[in-house]
């Protein structure tokens, strides 16, 4: 049984940061790549982040780009994903997902982690 279990969500101010972390384990997993995901009140799930462990790509999605950062350690089976310059409107469950290869969607998802930004 995989399980991803996400930590580091909270309550911060605007301008603030936080850092989230993502715990991979299960006997057979191994990822592909993993990545964040958000969802806010309302509002379909969103592309944060993503990193790909060959060859160490990382993609971001617009609204983070340049204030959020993607890291991990594939023998470990975690990400990081440290955020900064936090607004309000970064406000929502994040989620922990990986994937198995290059030709499947994010097939394990963990339970998510709130974050609030409060204005």
């Amino acid at each position: 049984q995989v399980q991803l279990v996400e930590s580091g969500g909270g309550l911060v101010r605007t301008g603030g940061s936080l850092r989230l972390s993502c715990a991979a384990s299960g006997r057979s997993f191994s990822s592909y790549a993993m990545g964040w995901f958000r969802q806010a009140p309302g509002k379909g799930r969103e592309f944060v982040a993503a990193k790909t462990w060959s060859g160490g790509r990382t993609e971001y999605g617009s609204s983070v780009k340049g204030r959020f950062t993607i890291a991990g350690d594939n023998a470990k089976n975690t990400v990081y994903l440290e955020m900064s310059s936090l607004a309000p409107e970064d406000t929502a469950v994040y989620f922990c997902a990986a994937r198995s290869s290059p030709m499947s969607p994010y097939n394990y998802w963990g339970q998510g982690t709130q974050v609030t930004v409060s204005s």
